[in-house]
């Protein structure tokens, strides 16, 4: 069964660690019409209907493509929808296998874990809405099978460490990094792949990529000496297929912060007082 998440050892954080993985269901989504993005926001925002086990839902609409190495199309939303222990059966039948609402195309659906120690989000967490500027950053990673260990080290031992002061210092709204446990489906057409999605919300004025911002954070702990270049080695064990901006279109998911404070589902606040805009 999936432990209760611990505190980080900053209070006002929470970092999920690894045997507190949470579990969460995301859909690559293309939606045909305005009425369509109609139908998934207010199924975001109403998603005290899963139950206890679920944690809320964030909806996303893509707005720029920050790097791209694919010839796959570009899909217009990703909903992620948060779960303890495991995404319940109806859940996925409903999200997943039964048939869409009209103008919903789903492209791929997949259970992702999160990956320890680098999955961090302010305990206060209630969303972007205060700061406009930010957007969502979404990078899909493809690392290869033979080198996830040395990819989760990495993880943990330069990106989560880095990460953790930049949300601390409100540079990032969230660093959420998740691996992908099992596809559930995926449609012909998605010829691009990946098996894990890094979340961030931040501002891309001026955003130069990951490895700097981290390498900057991981100086203030060094007496200003240059840290070691975990990034210089990732280029042999992963690509980026794609790595896109988006705007927020529900933000549903605060009780994600809140587990390592509540540690039970009776503390989770109701959808209605979740963020949408």
């Amino acid at each position: 069964m999936l432990e209760e998440a611990r505190p980080s050892l900053d209070s006002h954080l929470t970092q999920i660690e690894l045997g507190d993985r949470l579990v969460v269901l995301a859909r690559t989504i293309q939606a045909r019409d305005t009425g369509a993005e109609t139908t998934l926001r207010d199924g975001a925002v109403n998603w005290s209907r899963f139950g206890d086990q679920c944690l809320g839902q964030s909806l996303y609409r893509h707005r720029t493509i920050f790097q791209n190495a694919a010839d796959a199309p570009v899909w217009s939303h990703v909903e992620l929808s948060y779960f303890r222990d495991i995404v319940p059966a109806d859940v996925i039948l409903e999200l997943v296998f039964n048939q869409q609402p009209r103008g919903v195309h789903l492209l791929r659906a997949e259970i992702l874990l999160t990956t320890p120690s680098s999955f961090i989000l302010p305990r206060d967490w209630r969303g972007s809405a205060d700061r406009p500027e930010r957007q969502v950053s979404l990078e899909y990673i493809e690392v290869q099978p033979k080198h996830l260990r040395k990819y989760r080290n990495v993880m943990r031992d330069y990106c989560g460490v880095a990460a953790k002061r930049l949300v601390q210092e409100n540079r990032f709204g969230t660093f959420r990094a998740m691996e992908t446990a099992v596809i559930l489906y995926r449609t012909p057409e998605m010829t691009i792949d990946w098996n894990q999605i890094h979340l961030c919300e931040l501002d891309p004025n001026g955003f130069d990529g990951f490895g700097k911002e981290f390498a900057a954070a991981l100086r203030v702990d060094s007496n200003d000496v240059d840290p070691p270049d975990a990034f210089a080695d990732l280029g042999n064990i992963r690509t980026v297929p794609r790595w896109t901006f988006n705007d927020s279109i529900v933000e549903a998911d605060s009780a994600v912060a809140s587990v390592g404070i509540t540690g039970c589902s009776s503390g989770l606040p109701p959808a209605s007082a979740e963020l949408s805009r």
